[in-house]
C-alpha cells in the first residue's frame, strides 16, 4: 500500500533512501528494497514521521532510520 500523499513526502523518501545508501556505500536500490520489501519502514515509519523527521539534519535522519532498521533486524 502506497501512503505517500504529496511531492514533499516523495522527495523526503527519496532523500532518505539516497543518503542512507551514500552513508552505507551501497546502491540506492538495495536500500529501497530493505525499506520496502524486507520491511515496511518506508510506509510505517519514514512517511508517517515526515513532519518531525524532515526538520532534522541529514546525519540525524540517516542515523535514526539506521537505528530503526537495526531494531527491526533489517539488513541491506
Amino acid at each position: 500500500m502506497d501512503i505517500i500523499h504529496n511531492d514533499r513526502e516523495l522527495e523526503f523518501a527519496i532523500f532518505c533512501v539516497e543518503n542512507i545508501a551514500i552513508h552505507l556505500g551501497l546502491e540506492a536500490e538495495k536500500v529501497y528494497d530493505a525499506l520496502t520489501v524486507k520491511s515496511d519502514i518506508l510506509n510505517s515509519y519514514i512517511v508517517p514521521c515526515f513532519e518531525a523527521l524532515h526538520t532534522q539534519g541529514k546525519d540525524y535522519i540517516v542515523e535514526d532510520i539506521l537505528a530503526v532498521m537495526k531494531e527491526q533486524g533489517v539488513t541491506v
